[in-house]
């Protein structure tokens, strides 16, 4: 695992940085896809990990999320507005032909969420924000002490900051709300669902958010 910053370390990915996942004050912050249970899992051997947050009900976040709450015994957290989407293992999707195909894919394992996570919930040293549009309960991480992001899919850096792809997101235009609120925090570091970290750069996600 990589330290990020106090209390912050990414696990490595396979390819690094497309699907992303961090140990956060002990709590993992998600799961990626179903293939990467066994090497999430190997990197957090010896870790004390105590809760498993998932930051929006999409296959490559909950992907692990049941394989891995069996395997170390931790309670599931989410927004509130996801729950329902990860307990049936049936995402919500946006508008459009290849979406209602990409829903008819086989999904992850459903796994009960033990905490429903609303707007101004603490998480360890950072506080939930409610930041819908990509998914109905999509959730992102914020400490202000040192004004850190853990952002999930509001943003993407593939390399380029951006808004989440049009075909995976539920309601672009409340996304894009989403991405001001985000942008205006002028977070020092941003830590994405896909994409490296970015530092000391808030403009760049100021300038995607438009």
């Amino acid at each position: 695992m990589r330290n990020l910053g106090e209390g912050i370390q990414q696990l490595v990915g396979v390819p690094p940085h497309l699907f992303n996942a961090y140990l956060v004050d002990g709590i993992l912050v998600d799961a990626c896809t179903p293939a990467a249970s066994r090497r999430l899992l190997r990197q957090l051997k010896g870790a004390e990990v105590t809760a498993h947050l998932v930051t929006h009900a999409h296959p490559d976040h909950f992907g692990s999320s049941h394989a891995i709450c069996e395997s170390l015994k931790l309670p599931l957290w989410a927004g509130a507005d996801d729950v329902q989407a990860i307990e049936t293992a049936t995402p919500v999707t946006g508008p459009g032909r290849i979406p209602a195909l990409m829903a008819k894919m086989k999904m992850p394992p459903p796994h009960p969420v033990d905490r429903a996570l609303r707007e101004g919930d603490e998480v360890g040293s950072f506080t939930v924000l409610e930041v819908p549009g990509h998914s109905p309960g999509h959730i992102a991480l914020w400490r202000e002490k040192d004004r850190t992001l853990i952002c999930g899919d509001v943003f993407y850096r593939l390399p380029k900051v951006s808004g989440p792809w049009r075909i995976t997101t539920v309601d672009l235009d409340q996304n894009r709300e989403s991405m001001r609120r985000l942008a205006a925090l002028r977070p020092r570091l941003v830590l994405f669902g896909h994409g490296r970290p970015l530092r000391d750069d808030p403009d760049r996600l100021a300038r995607a958010a438009g």
